[in-house]
Parts: C-alpha cells; sequence; structure tokens
C-alpha cells in the first residue's frame, strides 16, 4: 500500500464549489486506516488550511465501542467535539441502540446517518421507520442507502419532498459494485428532477473518470459526478448525462466547474452533498494539479494505512 501525502500541494482557500464536499471515510475500505490513527488524522485535517474540504468523520455504528477510547487518547488535541456521519449496516432497526451508544459518549456530535435498507424491507416500512428516527434525533440529516434493486424507483419517490437524502454507492472491492454511467446517470436525473439531496461512496477515488492499474476496474470521477449533477439540474437527458460521466478529459471538466456562475454552484451542491473517501489527501492533491484549489506551503497527513488503489482487504463500506 502506497501511503500518499499531497507535498507542498495544499491550499490557502476552498471555494464554495468544493465546500464540504470529501467525508472522511478512512476507517473503510479501500483504506482501512487505524482508528488511533484515523481520529487524529482527521482532527489534524479539521485545523488545516484545506479544512473546509473535509466533511464529517464517516464512522461505522458497529465499533462505536471503541471510539471512548480513542478520544481520551486525542482529547489534547481535541477543539470541540467530533462530528460524525454514522453508517448503520444494520438498517432502520439498528438506529436506536446506536443512538443510545452515541450519546453516552462524550466529545462527539453526531451530524448526520447513512442507513442502510435491510433486503426484504418494503420502502413504506422504511420511510415510516425513517420519520420516528428523524423525531428521534433532530437535526440530525439523513441519508438512505438506496439499493440497486427494483425497491429503487419506489424509495426515491418516497424521498421527494421528504427531508431525507439519497446516498449511492458508486464502487467497491469488486468489479459488480460500480455502477455504469448509465446506471448512475439514472440515478442522478432521477433525484436532481425529484429534488432529492444525494451523496455518494465509494469508488470516488480520483476526480475523473479512470480504469484503475491494478484491479482494471472502471472508476467514476468525483468532478465528473459533480458535473453531470449541474447537467441535470439543466435538463440534460440521461444519455448526455452519462456522457459526462464517461468524460476522461480532467481539464475540460475542471474549466466546466470553475466556470459555474455563483447560482449554478449553489444549485449544484444543493443536489450532491458530498462524497466519502478513505483519502483527504488524494482528492486535495488531484484538486491542487487541475487548478480548481490554490497551492500552499503547508502538508496535510493521511492517516496510515491510506491507498491510492482499491485491496482486496474485507471490510465495512461506508
Amino acid at each position: 500500500m502506497v501511503l500518499v501525502r499531497a507535498g507542498a500541494e495544499q491550499v490557502t482557500a476552498i471555494s464554495p464549489l468544493l465546500a464540504g464536499l470529501c467525508d472522511d471515510a478512512a476507517l473503510f475500505p479501500p483504506g482501512n486506516a487505524p482508528m488511533d490513527a484515523a481520529v487524529p488524522a482527521h482532527l489534524e485535517h479539521e485545523h488545516a488550511d484545506h479544512a473546509a474540504l473535509v466533511g464529517p468523520f464517516v464512522f461505522p455504528a458497529p465499533r462505536l465501542g471503541e471510539l471512548p477510547a480513542i478520544l481520551g487518547e486525542t482529547a489534547a488535541e481535541q477543539d470541540g467535539e467530533l462530528e460524525l456521519s454514522l453508517t448503520v449496516p444494520g438498517g432502520t432497526d439498528a438506529v436506536g441502540a446506536a443512538l443510545v451508544q452515541l450519546r453516552a459518549i462524550d466529545g462527539v456530535k453526531l451530524v448526520a446517518m447513512e442507513i442502510a435498507v435491510p433486503e426484504g424491507q418494503a420502502p413504506a416500512q422504511l420511510l415510516a421507520a425513517l420519520d420516528e428516527i428523524a423525531s428521534a434525533a433532530p437535526g440530525v440529516e439523513i441519508f438512505v442507502e438506496v439499493p440497486r434493486d427494483d425497491r429503487r424507483p419506489e424509495i426515491l419517490a418516497g424521498l421527494a419532498g421528504s427531508p431525507y437524502s439519497a446516498k449511492f454507492r458508486t464502487g467497491g472491492i469488486v468489479a459488480a459494485a460500480y455502477p455504469d454511467e448509465t446506471e448512475l446517470a439514472a440515478a442522478i436525473h432521477t433525484v436532481v428532477g425529484a429534488g432529492v439531496r444525494f451523496k455518494a461512496t465509494a469508488g470516488l477515488h480520483h476526480a475523473i473518470r479512470n480504469t484503475d492499474p491494478d484491479t482494471g476496474f472502471e472508476q467514476h470521477g468525483f468532478l465528473n459526478v459533480m458535473l453531470a449533477t449541474h447537467r441535470a439540474t439543466d435538463g440534460a437527458s440521461v444519455e448526455e448525462i452519462a456522457a459526462t460521466l464517461a468524460d476522461r478529459d480532467g481539464t475540460s471538466l475542471a474549466g466546466a466547474l470553475a466556470g459555474l456562475s455563483a447560482e449554478a454552484v449553489d444549485s449544484l451542491r444543493a443536489n450532491f452533498r458530498s462524497f466519502g473517501t478513505c483519502s483527504i489527501s488524494d482528492p486535495l492533491t488531484e484538486l491542487v494539479g487541475l487548478g480548481l484549489v490554490p497551492r500552499s506551503s503547508t502538508e496535510p497527513s493521511a492517516p496510515t494505512g491510506s491507498v491510492d488503489s482499491p485491496s482486496t482487504e474485507e471490510g465495512p463500506l461506508a
């Protein structure tokens, strides 16, 4: 595995286009960073020049029992509460116990939950459960990891007009976890048309569409997703959105995004909230290289275990 650092390629300012774009999913594959490295690294990111790029620390609910000891070790470094986006792979039925456990932990603030939809849960049951969860956790943004099965249309229709957001998986540790351009384009077209906010997770290892040289996986670029979302708001068809997702011209993609008006940026980011990344330094370095953020003299750190390509190591996915 390769430890990636941005070196001299740091930032002095983050534009509204990129603010809060990168949720810190260092604990998840393919990075699988040790928690005692990932938490201090996140706190360092929060106090770095590039802090505005960084979203909450993505944390798996099944590992909440490990968090108090880690927070105790990092207490001297911590300024304020550690903001968490809690992933709940067990679905809505597992949320209550996770909330009870989390409330007993000092030094954390729950800002979001990312809730999986278990096999067999009907959309109507899901939406009713979400309403109960929202009452128990006011002010917490709730994302539903929309499954890639025949329940997807009904779930997305149910999210329309609700306070809940969608989460799309855009990759993983096997090729089948990556939706192709048409599938992802259809999802973006649907949520933008319905006014449903969304985030993405897994597989967005680079800014631009690419083929991983080690695995051969076709990987979406997070800038492609951003520009595709903008074009969806302008009424682009699924075919046009898919073409944007397939574009490998980084200069063109970066230039198109840099040229957006303030109003267009606001609309884009209101739709596409963020994406989970197991490395903050990787996207930062690429954004600097594409000219979307300026250079600076300081260096961000990455927790031991961060890598620049997918591994075959199994683990809970963000």
